[in-house]
């Protein structure tokens, strides 16, 4: 069955706890579901590299560029931005297996910057609507110019500009008059994403259910994470949301 005609799996950001997305998405085999990850599968954990090859790897799966996968890659560009990344949580040893792995490399710069769903959910890695910076004017899909725009970013050394968006506070749980223009201008009913952790024990809805939030810190290496972060907070069926 094609991807588009699967129920949605929704993964918040992982940050290298491959070990628990093992647990998370036993529940829900890889021909079952179209898996979406919003991003930052990178930092903090041990196994940042691995869980980005498990999700490479994972039928029918979508994966988003997150600001960690941005820095990750800035870093392996420019060796001057090794120590910032490590700052936000990088592991040195994530960095060096990257290094050895040009396919990942490639798979990994390929990533879209956010993707709309068959139902009108757009999905995206943070709350804010930096994003429309990469619209070109008079375009049919608003959607398809900007992951084209950032997917040429990543291309051609434009991390800068990449992680000035991707690393944007979440404003939509705040602002919903913003929020709104965002879904008028993308043509979307509502938006999930992550980035930002929150505090409940399901992911986090605003405003009627127009904006969710699902970095309900799912990493166990993360230094917000406490004992009652449970995998429902970050890992839901779009049937769910609905």
């Amino acid at each position: 069955m094609a991807s588009e005609n699967l129920p949605v799996l929704i993964v918040g950001d992982v940050h290298g706890d491959l070990e628990r997305l093992f647990q998370a998405l036993r529940s829900y085999p890889a021909d079952q579901w179209h898996t979406v990850f919003v991003g930052d599968l990178v930092d903090y954990g041990m196994f940042g590299v691995g869980a980005l090859r498990y999700a490479r790897d994972r039928a029918n799966t979508t994966v988003l560029m997150g600001n960690h996968e941005v820095a990750l890659l800035w870093a392996l560009r420019d060796p001057t931005r090794v120590g910032f990344w490590m700052s936000i949580g990088g592991q040195e040893h994530d960095l060096a297996e990257l290094a050895r792995d040009p396919a990942l490399q490639s798979w990994l710069r390929e990533r879209p910057a956010l993707v709309r769903l068959h139902d009108g959910t757009l999905v995206q890695h943070c709350g804010h609507d930096g994003y429309s910076r990469w619209m070109e004017a008079g375009t049919g899909d608003p959607i398809a110019s900007i992951v084209a725009r950032a997917r040429d970013l990543l291309m051609h050394g434009g991390e800068p500009d990449l992680w000035d968006v991707l690393s944007a506070r979440n404003v939509f749980d705040q602002q919903p008059d913003r929020l709104q223009r965002w879904l008028e201008a993308t043509n979307s009913r509502r938006v999930v994403f992550g980035h930002t952790p929150h505090n409940n024990r399901t992911p986090a809805i605003y405003h009627g259910g127009k904006a969710i939030n699902v970095d309900g810190v799912f990493s166990r290496s993360h230094a917000k994470y406490r004992r009652v972060s449970p995998i429902a907070a970050s890992v839901v069926t779009l049937d769910a949301l609905s």
